[in-house]
């Protein structure tokens, strides 16, 4: 402490005066790291909230992609990637007209394809989304003289979080 009095009345300051300025300086110090940190998990909780509306989007995208692309050929497949990104209700449905869907899609020999057009989260809450995602759909019978259907698909999605992947539970076909 007698090197801190020394060095204070060279310069002209009390030591008491001294201690003060350190003081509130730390305390300074303090209020600064903790005003850092609470900004840091702040943007930390921003960016998981940003990741979640983003991975619950791409989830309801790549529902919709296996939704428009079916082919008579790859069937089996085309319907694994749409159960793939399914749970719940849509799954059960999904699952309840598989036969029927592989028996017509093979025997009418279909060539489904679709480009996504949107898609827009609604609403995002815990571990349930909503979303919207447009399509336009180009349907054709391989060796048919039957002209091919061009036809715009419009979905609701409900999505729910599971084990920490976004599918979709529920989608409804919208007018």
């Amino acid at each position: 402490m007698a090197g801190l009095a020394a060095r204070t009345a060279r310069i002209g300051v009390s030591p008491r005066a001294a201690r003060v300025v350190i003081a509130v300086l730390s305390a300074l110090l303090v209020v600064l790291a903790g005003a850092a940190f609470w900004l840091g998990a702040q943007a930390r909780e921003a960016q998981a909230g940003a990741d979640d509306r983003r991975a619950a989007l791409d989830a309801a995208r790549a529902h919709a992609a296996g939704l428009v692309a079916l082919h008579h050929r790859t069937v089996d497949d085309d319907v694994r990637r749409i159960l793939a990104t399914s749970t719940g209700a849509a799954r059960k449905e999904y699952e309840a007209g598989l036969d029927r869907l592989r028996t017509t899609t093979v025997a009418n020999k279909v060539v489904q394809t679709g480009v996504l057009r949107a898609a827009g989260l609604v609403s995002l809450s815990g571990g349930t989304a909503t979303a919207l995602v447009v399509a336009d759909v180009d349907i054709r019978w391989e060796g048919s003289k039957t002209p091919p259907q061009d036809r715009l698909y419009r979905w609701s999605m409900e999505l729910t979080k599971v084990g920490g992947t976004w599918l979709v539970s529920k989608a409804v076909q919208v007018v």
